[in-house]
């Protein structure tokens, strides 16, 4: 008798459960941050605010490239100190050069870091928006399912919802 109550008790409970469980969600975030107008947005201020460092490399290698022809067509006719004057040239033009990239790639990882921060609270926001609006258990990224029913993709939704946080 024991025994036929514990399975009426366990029945109910994995049927009680079973009924619980409202759903579940999936999000493609790579193309979530690939369409979000926030990520295009903040690109273009990147290259707007690198502009002037990126074409001053370009100048400075163009330059260089000069200076290495120059040096090559009159290397043999030039005396030793100007050999050397060419050389502090050559090599002053690199060092500001390699410091003008080194402050660039400074300035994309701090803008890197700090719009991933920005992105990831929206995603995220905008998926607990999700779930509770759908009554999901739980909302997934599409990489980490094996297998998924595209009806449950809300991809588009959570777009939306990106795009539209101020």
């Amino acid at each position: 008798m024991k025994q036929i109550i514990k399975s009426i008790v366990a029945l109910t409970l994995l049927s009680g459960s079973a009924a619980h469980a409202a759903g579940y969600g999936v999000i493609d975030i790579e193309r979530a941050v690939e369409q979000s107008t926030y990520i295009k947005q903040q690109n273009a201020v990147i290259q707007k605010q690198i502009q002037p460092q990126t074409n001053q490399i370009s100048a400075l290698s163009k330059e260089l490239e000069a200076l290495q022809q120059r040096a090559q067509q009159t290397g043999a006719k030039l005396s030793d100190a100007e050999k050397q004057k060419f050389a502090a040239q050559y090599e002053a033009k690199i060092n500001e050069m390699n410091s003008l990239q080194q402050k660039v790639q400074g300035v994309v990882e701090n803008n890197i870091q700090s719009i991933k921060r920005t992105m990831d609270a929206r995603i995220k926001q905008a998926a607990e928006q999700l779930r509770k609006e759908n009554s999901l258990d739980v909302v997934l990224n599409k990489n980490s399912a094996l297998a998924y029913d595209p009806k449950f993709d809300l991809t588009d939704k959570l777009i939306q919802k990106v795009n539209s946080v101020k």
